[in-house]
């Protein structure tokens, strides 16, 4: 990768995201949620590896189709850094994307030894995180939600199950009270949907920040106050900008793995059976749904501080570069046999960045399953699966609703 002469052209500049004046593909559309594979498959036969996009209208990025060049870019943060201060100086206040993808001084969007030293924060607080008893924690709220439906023999999985869960699961592990989290969450669901997204910056921060501000004065055995006990000694806005990224991955990610992951096993007749059956388990159906319908559909972003040349495509300076994580899994240059616990895939990303809290939404994810199958074995999808819908996002792959139907079945044992 070099960076390029001043008056840099040829082949690789016209057919650049440098240069590109001609559209750009839309990756917020209502059509582009609907049937986005078919998308990247057009984009990968028109532009390779690297394909120019809008976020959301007049906000410009490269989008990685490419699994190999995915990994360069994961691997190489020093020109690839994830710090996009340079790039939001000329972003409007009030674009739907910006309370996304804006500086905060926190692991996610830093860059070098700043990003080291609050990952480090971070993993002090997760690295402490009993996985045996999380999933204690996971049947105790799991087990309520499915008594308040399982009588009725219909749900609603996503808002009846798999959002409650999470979002109660994540309050656990932070220590936090439900009327600081409920105000935490509808912030960050307003960030996800790019709708009044700005006013739910505001409500996500004020809301951590009473949290950070009850934990350094009432520690408890959670996240948050082992973050605050940490040598570094961050200040309680630091400490919100640690949350804020706890917040972002635990409850919308989490649901919709949770979500995709029934999914998959209610449709598709290689895993469901098998899953109910036994003989296979929970753990490769979610690794499966990693591959084809991770919850995060295009993320992990990085802002190249000069013009740079990749695949012999020239990226411009302090432009996003967003990895489509599915497309990339979906690259016919790595296609293979994915089952057998196969976990190729970028789901949650690599290098540097690469999600420390894994291992704990794997196992939230393979619990509230379980429980759920568990509970009704005989769950089917209430429609057919053409007639659900995606919700609209540059980033997410998410459903509006699972409906299902079931027999109707007694309470189930409080634990």
């Amino acid at each position: 990768m070099t960076t390029p002469p001043t008056a840099a052209r040829g082949r690789s500049a016209q057919s650049s995201p440098v240069d590109h004046d001609g559209p750009r593909v839309p990756l917020y559309t209502a059509e582009f949620a609907a049937d986005p594979y078919r998308a990247y498959r057009e984009m990968r036969s028109r532009y390779g590896s690297l394909v120019p996009v809008e976020l959301s209208p007049g906000i410009p990025a490269t989008l990685v189709v490419g699994y190999y060049t995915a990994l360069r870019i994961f691997n190489d943060p020093s020109h690839f850094p994830a710090d996009p201060r340079a790039w939001e100086k000329d972003v409007p206040a009030d674009c739907p994307v910006l309370p996304m993808m804006k500086w905060r001084p926190n692991a996610l969007r830093s860059a070098g030894e700043e990003h080291a030293r609050f990952r480090q924060i971070n993993i002090a607080g997760l690295e402490m995180v009993d996985q045996y008893g999380l999933q204690g924690i996971v049947a105790k709220i799991a087990v309520p939600l499915i008594n308040s439906f399982c009588a009725e023999g219909s749900a609603d999985l996503v808002r009846q199950y798999a959002f409650p869960l999470a979002f109660a699961v994540l309050n656990t592990l932070l220590g936090s009270p439900t009327a600081i989290a409920e105000r935490a969450a509808d912030g960050m669901a307003a960030i996800f949907e790019g709708i009044d997204a700005g006013r739910g910056n505001e409500e996500l921060i004020a809301a951590l920040l009473e949290l950070a501000q009850l934990k350094r004065a009432e520690p408890g055995a959670d996240i948050t106050s082992r973050m605050i006990a940490h040598p570094a000694g961050l200040g309680d806005m630091d400490i919100v900008n640690q949350l804020s990224t706890l917040y972002g991955a635990g409850i919308e990610p989490q649901q919709n793995l949770i979500v995709n992951a029934l999914l998959f096993i209610l449709t598709d007749e290689r895993f469901g059976g098998n899953v109910l059956g036994g003989s296979l388990s929970t753990r490769e159906a979610i690794d499966e749904v990693l591959f084809n319908d991770p919850p995060m559909a295009n993320f992990c972003l990085s802002y190249p501080r000069q013009p740079i040349l990749i695949d012999d495509v020239w990226l411009p300076a302090h432009q996003p570069v967003v990895i489509s994580i599915a497309a990339c899994n979906d690259d016919p240059a790595i296609a293979a046999d994915r089952y057998g616990g196969n976990r190729s895939h970028l789901a949650w990303g690599a290098g540097p960045h690469a999600c420390p809290a894994s291992s704990i939404a794997y196992l939230i994810a393979q619990e509230a399953v379980d429980q759920l199958l568990d509970a009704l074995p005989e769950m089917r999808l209430a429609v057919s699966p053409d007639e659900l819908s995606w919700r609209p996002g540059p980033f997410h792959r998410a459903l509006t609703s699972l409906p299902v139907v079931f027999p109707e079945s007694a309470s189930l044992p409080p634990l």
